[in-house]
Protein backbone atom coordinates (compact mmCIF):
# COMPACT_ATOMS: atom_id res chain seq x y z
CA UNK A 1 0.00 0.00 0.00
CA UNK A 2 1.68 3.59 -1.22
CA UNK A 3 -0.21 6.31 1.38
CA UNK A 4 0.10 9.73 -1.10
CA UNK A 5 -1.74 12.54 -0.24
CA UNK A 6 -0.81 16.25 -1.48
CA UNK A 7 -3.38 18.76 -1.72
CA UNK A 8 -3.09 21.85 -4.00
CA UNK A 9 -2.81 24.09 -0.92
CA UNK A 10 0.26 21.72 0.29
CA UNK A 11 2.26 22.37 -2.64
CA UNK A 12 1.47 26.33 -2.25
CA UNK A 13 2.54 26.37 1.22
CA UNK A 14 6.03 25.09 0.09
CA UNK A 15 6.24 28.23 -2.20
CA UNK A 16 4.99 30.19 0.29
CA UNK A 17 7.07 29.39 3.35
CA UNK A 18 10.30 29.80 1.24
CA UNK A 19 9.30 33.48 0.14
CA UNK A 20 8.66 34.40 3.93
CA UNK A 21 11.57 32.67 5.24
CA UNK A 22 14.09 36.05 4.71
CA UNK A 23 11.58 37.67 7.25
CA UNK A 24 12.19 35.10 10.19
CA UNK A 25 14.25 34.55 13.12
CA UNK A 26 13.67 31.04 14.54
CA UNK A 27 11.55 27.91 13.27
CA UNK A 28 9.68 26.28 15.31
CA UNK A 29 9.28 22.28 13.52
CA UNK A 30 6.43 20.86 15.69
CA UNK A 31 6.80 16.63 15.46
CA UNK A 32 4.04 14.19 16.88
CA UNK A 33 6.12 12.88 19.96
CA UNK A 34 5.00 9.27 19.07
CA UNK A 35 6.31 9.53 15.73
CA UNK A 36 9.21 11.88 15.48
CA UNK A 37 10.69 11.03 12.67
CA UNK A 38 7.95 9.50 10.50
CA UNK A 39 6.21 12.91 11.20
CA UNK A 40 9.02 15.18 10.10
CA UNK A 41 8.84 16.30 6.63
CA UNK A 42 12.04 15.77 4.86
CA UNK A 43 11.71 18.82 2.17
CA UNK A 44 11.79 20.75 5.83
CA UNK A 45 15.30 20.37 5.63
CA UNK A 46 15.70 21.79 2.30
CA UNK A 47 13.11 24.47 2.70
CA UNK A 48 14.70 25.85 5.68
CA UNK A 49 18.18 25.70 4.94
CA UNK A 50 20.24 27.28 7.60
CA UNK A 51 17.66 28.85 10.18
CA UNK A 52 17.70 28.47 14.02
CA UNK A 53 15.29 25.51 14.67
CA UNK A 54 13.91 24.17 17.87
CA UNK A 55 12.17 20.61 18.06
CA UNK A 56 8.69 20.83 19.69
CA UNK A 57 7.70 17.15 20.36
CA UNK A 58 4.05 17.64 20.53
CA UNK A 59 1.47 15.70 21.99
CA UNK A 60 4.56 14.03 24.60
CA UNK A 61 1.41 13.83 27.17
CA UNK A 62 0.31 10.09 24.74
CA UNK A 63 3.98 9.40 23.94
CA UNK A 64 5.87 6.94 26.10
CA UNK A 65 8.07 9.28 28.31
CA UNK A 66 11.10 7.00 28.36
CA UNK A 67 11.29 7.17 24.72
CA UNK A 68 10.74 11.02 24.74
CA UNK A 69 13.60 11.37 26.60
CA UNK A 70 15.78 9.65 24.26
CA UNK A 71 14.30 11.35 21.31
CA UNK A 72 15.10 15.02 22.84
CA UNK A 73 19.16 13.77 23.01
CA UNK A 74 19.02 12.92 19.89
CA UNK A 75 18.12 15.88 18.65
CA UNK A 76 20.27 17.59 20.61
CA UNK A 77 23.11 15.50 18.97
CA UNK A 78 22.06 16.89 15.98
CA UNK A 79 22.76 20.67 17.00
CA UNK A 80 18.41 20.91 17.50
CA UNK A 81 17.11 21.95 21.22
CA UNK A 82 13.74 19.90 22.14
CA UNK A 83 11.21 20.38 24.10
CA UNK A 84 8.49 17.85 25.19
CA UNK A 85 5.16 19.26 25.01
CA UNK A 86 0.78 19.36 25.24
CA UNK A 87 0.00 22.29 23.21
CA UNK A 88 -3.47 20.88 24.20
CA UNK A 89 -2.85 21.32 27.81
CA UNK A 90 -0.17 23.44 27.89
CA UNK A 91 2.46 22.03 28.87
CA UNK A 92 6.55 23.50 28.08
CA UNK A 93 4.80 26.60 26.77
CA UNK A 94 7.69 29.28 28.97
CA UNK A 95 9.95 26.29 27.83
CA UNK A 96 9.18 27.33 23.93
CA UNK A 97 9.23 31.17 24.08
CA UNK A 98 12.77 30.91 26.93
CA UNK A 99 14.48 29.16 24.06
CA UNK A 100 13.41 31.10 21.22
CA UNK A 101 14.97 33.79 22.90
CA UNK A 102 18.73 31.97 23.55
CA UNK A 103 18.40 31.02 20.03
CA UNK A 104 17.85 34.62 18.89
CA UNK A 105 20.10 36.59 21.76
CA UNK A 106 23.12 37.00 19.25
CA UNK A 107 21.03 38.49 16.12
CA UNK A 108 18.76 40.91 18.52
CA UNK A 109 22.37 42.14 20.28
CA UNK A 110 24.01 42.96 16.39
CA UNK A 111 20.85 45.32 16.09
CA UNK A 112 21.61 46.87 19.24
CA UNK A 113 24.83 47.39 18.59
CA UNK A 114 24.07 49.06 15.44
CA UNK A 115 21.80 51.51 17.31
CA UNK A 116 18.06 49.87 16.89
CA UNK A 117 16.88 50.98 20.42
CA UNK A 118 13.80 49.24 20.15
CA UNK A 119 14.01 46.19 18.41
CA UNK A 120 11.01 44.50 16.23
CA UNK A 121 9.32 41.56 18.06
CA UNK A 122 10.83 37.77 17.57
CA UNK A 123 9.68 36.78 14.41
CA UNK A 124 9.25 32.61 14.64
CA UNK A 125 7.72 30.54 11.97
CA UNK A 126 6.01 27.18 12.60
CA UNK A 127 6.05 24.15 10.38
CA UNK A 128 4.79 20.93 10.42
CA UNK A 129 2.77 17.80 8.98
CA UNK A 130 -1.25 17.97 9.04
CA UNK A 131 -3.00 17.43 12.29
CA UNK A 132 0.12 17.63 14.92
CA UNK A 133 -1.25 20.37 16.44
CA UNK A 134 -0.13 23.65 15.32
CA UNK A 135 -3.19 25.82 15.55
CA UNK A 136 -3.58 24.72 19.40
CA UNK A 137 -0.03 25.47 19.95
CA UNK A 138 -0.20 29.06 18.40
CA UNK A 139 -4.00 29.47 20.34
CA UNK A 140 -1.68 28.63 23.37
CA UNK A 141 1.00 30.99 22.54
CA UNK A 142 -1.53 33.51 21.64
CA UNK A 143 -3.48 32.97 25.04
CA UNK A 144 -6.50 32.70 22.73
CA UNK A 145 -8.42 31.32 20.01
CA UNK A 146 -6.82 32.74 16.84
CA UNK A 147 -6.50 29.51 14.58
CA UNK A 148 -8.60 27.49 13.53
CA UNK A 149 -8.22 23.80 15.17
CA UNK A 150 -9.50 20.18 14.65
CA UNK A 151 -8.81 16.60 15.17
CA UNK A 152 -8.60 16.05 11.50
CA UNK A 153 -5.57 17.09 8.96
CA UNK A 154 -5.95 20.00 6.48
CA UNK A 155 -7.92 22.29 9.00
CA UNK A 156 -5.53 25.55 8.27
CA UNK A 157 -5.51 26.01 4.73
CA UNK A 158 -3.68 29.66 4.51
CA UNK A 159 -0.84 31.79 6.17
CA UNK A 160 -1.28 34.24 8.83
CA UNK A 161 0.98 36.31 11.48
CA UNK A 162 -0.49 36.11 15.39
CA UNK A 163 1.14 38.43 18.31
CA UNK A 164 2.88 36.69 21.20
CA UNK A 165 2.53 39.26 23.86
CA UNK A 166 5.02 41.79 23.12
CA UNK A 167 7.88 40.09 22.19
CA UNK A 168 6.96 37.44 19.61
CA UNK A 169 5.36 36.96 15.99
CA UNK A 170 4.44 33.90 14.94
CA UNK A 171 3.46 32.65 11.61
CA UNK A 172 1.03 29.39 11.02
CA UNK A 173 1.67 27.61 8.04
CA UNK A 174 -0.68 24.78 6.38
CA UNK A 175 0.61 21.77 7.43
CA UNK A 176 2.80 20.46 4.20
CA UNK A 177 3.10 16.07 3.87
CA UNK A 178 5.84 15.50 1.40
CA UNK A 179 4.30 13.98 -2.38
CA UNK A 180 4.59 10.31 -1.15
CA UNK A 181 6.21 8.22 1.12
CA UNK A 182 9.12 6.41 -0.13
CA UNK A 183 8.65 4.15 2.85
CA UNK A 184 5.36 2.25 3.55
CA UNK A 185 6.04 2.42 7.09
CA UNK A 186 6.54 6.09 7.30
CA UNK A 187 3.01 6.17 5.79
CA UNK A 188 1.15 3.50 7.75
CA UNK A 189 2.50 5.03 11.29
CA UNK A 190 1.13 8.97 9.84
CA UNK A 191 -2.26 6.76 9.14
CA UNK A 192 -2.52 5.16 12.61
CA UNK A 193 -2.02 7.85 14.91
CA UNK A 194 -4.45 10.38 12.37
CA UNK A 195 -1.93 12.26 10.25
CA UNK A 196 -3.44 11.67 6.98
CA UNK A 197 -7.31 11.77 6.31
CA UNK A 198 -8.96 8.31 6.75
CA UNK A 199 -11.47 8.45 4.18
CA UNK A 200 -8.53 8.22 1.55
CA UNK A 201 -7.21 4.82 3.71
CA UNK A 202 -8.00 1.08 3.65
CA UNK A 203 -7.91 1.06 7.79
CA UNK A 204 -7.82 -2.91 7.39
CA UNK A 205 -4.59 -2.57 6.62
CA UNK A 206 -3.73 0.51 8.76
CA UNK A 207 -5.10 -1.71 11.70
CA UNK A 208 -3.08 -4.78 10.40
CA UNK A 209 -0.10 -2.49 10.66
CA UNK A 210 -0.60 -0.81 14.37
CA UNK A 211 -1.59 -4.65 16.01
CA UNK A 212 1.36 -6.15 14.34
CA UNK A 213 3.52 -3.58 16.33
CA UNK A 214 1.06 -3.82 19.82
CA UNK A 215 2.18 -7.51 19.66
CA UNK A 216 5.82 -6.72 19.61
CA UNK A 217 6.16 -3.94 21.10
CA UNK A 218 3.02 -3.53 24.21
CA UNK A 219 1.99 -7.27 24.20
CA UNK A 220 0.91 -6.76 27.64
CA UNK A 221 -1.23 -3.84 26.81
CA UNK A 222 -3.04 -5.34 23.88
CA UNK A 223 -3.93 -8.78 25.99
CA UNK A 224 -5.12 -6.47 28.59
CA UNK A 225 -7.04 -3.90 26.46
CA UNK A 226 -8.69 -6.97 24.82
CA UNK A 227 -8.97 -9.65 27.69
CA UNK A 228 -6.67 -11.91 25.44
CA UNK A 229 -5.17 -14.84 27.00
CA UNK A 230 -2.55 -15.12 24.42
CA UNK A 231 -1.72 -12.96 20.80
CA UNK A 232 -2.71 -15.01 17.99
CA UNK A 233 0.24 -15.13 15.31
CA UNK A 234 -2.16 -15.07 12.36
CA UNK A 235 -3.63 -11.59 12.00
CA UNK A 236 -6.77 -13.12 10.88
CA UNK A 237 -7.19 -14.59 14.00
CA UNK A 238 -6.58 -11.82 15.88
CA UNK A 239 -9.38 -9.50 14.37
CA UNK A 240 -11.34 -12.45 15.20
CA UNK A 241 -10.57 -12.60 18.87
CA UNK A 242 -11.03 -9.14 19.14
CA UNK A 243 -14.05 -8.39 16.97
CA UNK A 244 -16.15 -11.25 19.28
CA UNK A 245 -14.58 -10.04 22.35
CA UNK A 246 -16.03 -6.31 21.51
CA UNK A 247 -19.02 -7.08 19.56
CA UNK A 248 -17.88 -6.18 16.10
CA UNK A 249 -20.00 -8.37 14.14
CA UNK A 250 -21.63 -8.16 11.13
CA UNK A 251 -25.05 -9.81 10.66
CA UNK A 252 -25.31 -13.48 10.98
CA UNK A 253 -22.49 -13.37 13.79
CA UNK A 254 -19.49 -12.73 11.40
CA UNK A 255 -16.87 -10.97 12.55
CA UNK A 256 -16.93 -7.37 10.41
CA UNK A 257 -13.26 -6.42 9.59
CA UNK A 258 -14.00 -2.93 9.00
CA UNK A 259 -15.38 -2.24 12.79
CA UNK A 260 -12.20 -4.12 14.17
CA UNK A 261 -9.90 -1.71 12.05
CA UNK A 262 -11.94 1.16 13.54
CA UNK A 263 -12.60 0.10 16.84
CA UNK A 264 -8.88 -0.49 17.14
CA UNK A 265 -7.49 2.62 15.81
CA UNK A 266 -10.01 4.73 18.08
CA UNK A 267 -8.43 3.15 21.19
CA UNK A 268 -4.83 3.75 19.25
CA UNK A 269 -5.78 7.68 19.04
CA UNK A 270 -7.67 7.84 22.55
CA UNK A 271 -5.10 6.24 24.31
CA UNK A 272 -7.03 3.37 25.87
CA UNK A 273 -4.23 1.05 25.34
CA UNK A 274 -1.84 3.97 27.14
CA UNK A 275 0.96 6.03 26.21
CA UNK A 276 2.31 4.79 22.77
CA UNK A 277 5.74 5.54 20.61
CA UNK A 278 5.88 3.86 17.41
CA UNK A 279 9.38 4.33 16.70
CA UNK A 280 12.59 5.02 19.18
CA UNK A 281 15.56 6.96 17.67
Amino acid sequence: MTIQWFPGHMAKAKREVQEKLKLIDVVFELLDARIPLSSRNPMIDEILTNKPRIILLNKADMADEKVTSEWISFFAEQGMPAIAIDAQAGTGMKQIVAAAKEMTKEKFAKMAAKGIKNPRPMRALIVGIPNVGKSTLINRLAGKHIAKTGDKPGVTKAQQWIKVGKEMELLDTPGILWPKFEDEEVGLKLATTGAIKDTILNLQDVAVYALRFLAAHYPDRLKERYSLAAIPDDIVELFDAIGKRRGCLASGGAVDYDKVAELVLRDIRTEKLGRLSLEKP
